[in-house]
């Protein structure tokens, strides 16, 4: 896996990252740090893609478990450490599950199957991050 990430030079702090399958997003800090808020925060970005990494997999779960799965939605808390790095020290996860007749049991296994042996972000940051989720089934 590769990715570049670019500074877009010395009038702000806003970089334009590019990752190796051809994608580009663009990350910028607050404006008391120098940025312009034209973007996402790198660490929100952190937080973005460890609900990504979790949400890909409980539907791939889901799916491979013969379950009618239309949408997952997970929102994501997070609290970070006072003193630098400020690494993530809490992040509560909320999936919002939607679908025909999903059992309850399937949703939270396939919540577990992802943070326990999945989800490489989520691995990541339990070694600094107390991570706990909770869930909802919405019927279609």
């Amino acid at each position: 896996m590769q990715s570049v990430v670019r500074w877009g030079g010395p009038s702000g702090m806003t970089f334009v990252a590019e990752t190796g399958s051809g994608h580009a997003v663009v990350m910028d800090g607050a404006p008391e740090g120098g940025g312009r808020n034209l973007g996402p925060r790198p660490m929100e970005m952190v937080l973005l893609g460890t609900g990504g990494c979790t949400a890909y997999d409980v539907v791939l779960i889901l799916r491979n478990s013969g379950q009618s799965i239309s949408g997952c939605d997970v929102a994501l808390e997070a609290e970070r450490a006072e003193k630098d790095p400020k690494v993530f020290t809490r992040i509560h996860m909320h999936f919002t599950v939607r679908g025909k007749g999903l059992r309850a049991q399937l949703v939270e296994h396939a919540i577990k199957r992802s943070h326990e042996k999945y989800c490489s972000a989520t691995a990541m940051l339990q070694s600094s991050a107390t991570i706990t989720h909770d869930f909802e089934i919405v019927e279609d």
